[in-house]
């Protein structure tokens, strides 16, 4: 049976997803009983609508998220399997 490992690295964040955690109470305080559909079809039309500029700080937190899953993933997987990494007898 294979399952999730609860030690492996978090995926990284999209620079949709960091402009959603950001904004999503703010939709939730400015519309008051909107349901959680309501809340991501706004939030998607407001990313939708960002111009380039004011969605570059997004996009580089996406991609530090993503090189830091990249060197966790990394250093998870030479921890799990390190006789395939390494040039020794195991």
């Amino acid at each position: 049976m294979h399952g999730t490992d609860p030690n492996a690295p978090k995926r990284g964040l999209s620079a949709y997803m960091f402009f959603a955690n950001d904004n999503r109470e703010k939709v939730r305080e400015e519309n008051p009983g909107i349901s959680f559909g309501q809340v991501g079809k706004m939030l998607g039309e407001r990313w939708k609508a960002l111009s380039d500029t004011d969605r570059r700080p997004y996009e580089e937190k996406a991609a530090a998220d993503k090189k830091r899953y990249e060197d966790e993933k990394a250093s998870y997987n030479v921890s799990q399997h390190p006789c395939l990494f390494f040039i020794s007898p195991c």
